[in-house]
């Protein structure tokens, strides 16, 4: 049997922990920027916001209704997570970690349980030591319990586990499931799938399995088998990238080169971190820069160019200094730039690394690598960005004194407090 617990509307939820006042309100979570809804209250999509929806037209399209509106705050909402994922190591025998919210739990040996009981007292625990809303769905293969857990979510009857565990509790679920919403079937898959007349799980799983196979080939028989009750899906690996690339647009067009070299430094360290993390290195970095093509007004100006490193790293100084020597070749006076980005590619292990002849002394390498793994911890107790390297200090203002951080850094006018990362955000109790 598999578990697939899901956090329900998992960005709003966590806001919601630290501020109650949020209960019952219209809440939307915005993306990078405050440019979009990316995460929305079930007030709010009564209400009918779309995903997707541009922050400002709200207040057009729901004239008079009080919206919350909240910055995303992804340091927030990666701890709260991982304290979820440590409950359910606990739980069960073995997890498969799926995304930020949703998490696989394989359950064998666990057959001869109560499992709709046991399924509900997770879920009752999750939400008493976190305070986080789970669904909870078990059922014979992946692709059942993830359905079973739309239906936890979706009937309060459940009591937040849905278990299906015999013949007739599978097929009635098929019965009521639109194919659409089936794991694996995706909107190309559905479209055929509605042309064919196939609106429904139960109609797909009709479908014989030479047909299946004819029409969708190897992956569409797999998650027909897995509706049948046939376990056939393995657990996702998650395999090393090839490439990494961090990229953002800019609140505010940027028209020199320092302010321009913060950001791409900046980039340049977040690509470090992330393959530092899965233990890589990388030999080539690529920066690129544009305009805002959106603006008919100013002139219009993007290029990109590439810096072979004479040895593969993924120390934080050494590829911010090839990210800052492309940005050099690349950059132009007078136009305004909107958007640029860093892709690191050519990666390979960190244990089967090339030297050349032209690399930096070991002890210079070695004390690079070290300074990283540092900010790397520095920055995991402390929150993003405690740590930082120079070259990625927003450069300060001569008239004001300030750094030019609230200026062209990304906007987060309406975030809320890193309450479980960041000491200075602990949330304060005064008794009288």
């Amino acid at each position: 049997m598999f578990g697939l617990v899901d956090c329900d509307n998992c960005y709003v939820s966590c806001e919601r922990v630290f501020n109650p006042k949020l209960e019952g309100k219209p809440v939307v979570v915005l993306s990078n920027n405050d440019g979009c809804v990316v995460a929305r209250s079930p007030e709010a999509k009564a209400l009918g916001i779309k995903e997707g929806t541009p922050y400002y037209q709200l207040a057009e399209q729901f004239p008079g209704v009080k919206i919350e509106a909240l910055s995303s705050n992804y340091t927030l909402y990666g701890d709260m997570s991982s304290r979820i994922m440590e409950i359910l190591r606990q739980a069960a025998p073995s997890i498969e970690i799926y995304s930020i919210d949703e998490a696989f739990l394989v359950l064998d040996g666990m057959e001869q349980m109560d499992l709709k009981r046991w399924g509900e007292d997770l879920s009752q625990r999750i939400r008493k030591w976190v305070g986080m809303p789970v669904s909870i769905g078990i059922a014979p293969t992946r692709t059942l319990a993830k359905m079973a857990s739309k239906y936890a979510k979706k009937y309060p009857a459940y009591h937040k586990c849905c278990l299906i565990d015999t013949e007739e509790k599978r097929l009635k679920a098929l019965k009521l499931f639109p194919v659409e919403d089936v794991w694996g079937v995706g909107r190309r898959y559905t479209e055929k799938l509605n042309y064919m007349g196939v609106h429904t799980s139960l109609e797909f799983h009709n479908m014989s399995a030479a047909r299946v196979q004819h029409e969708f080939h190897i992956t569409g028989l797999r998650t027909w088998k897995e509706l049948h009750g046939e376990s056939c899906v393995g657990p996702d690996v998650i395999e090393s990238k090839k490439s990494i690339c961090t990229s953002r647009s800019f609140p505010h067009m940027i028209t020199d080169f320092e302010s321009l070299r913060t950001q791409v430094s900046n980039y340049a360290a977040h690509c470090a971190f992330k393959l530092r993390k899965q233990h890589g290195v990388a030999q080539l970095v690529t920066v690129f820069v544009t305009s805002n093509p959106f603006r008919d007004d100013l002139p219009q100006y993007g290029n990109s160019v590439s810096v072979t490193l004479p040895t593969p790293t993924s120390t934080t100084p050494e590829l911010i200094m090839a990210a800052a020597q492309g940005l050099q070749t690349i950059f132009r006076e007078g136009y305004h730039y909107k958007k640029a980005g860093v892709i690191v590619s050519g990666i390979t292990p960190n244990y089967a690394v090339q030297g050349s002849l032209w690399d930096l002394p070991a002890e210079k390498r070695k004390q690079f690598l070290e300074l990283s793994c540092l900010m790397d911890k520095v920055n995991h107790k402390n929150g993003d960005d405690t740590l930082v390297v120079a070259s990625q200090q927003y450069p300060v203002d001569r008239q004001t004194g300030k750094a030019a951080v609230f200026k062209n850094s990304i906007l987060h006018d309406h975030r809320s407090p890193c309450y479980t990362t960041n000491i200075n955000d602990v949330i304060k109790v005064y008794a009288r």
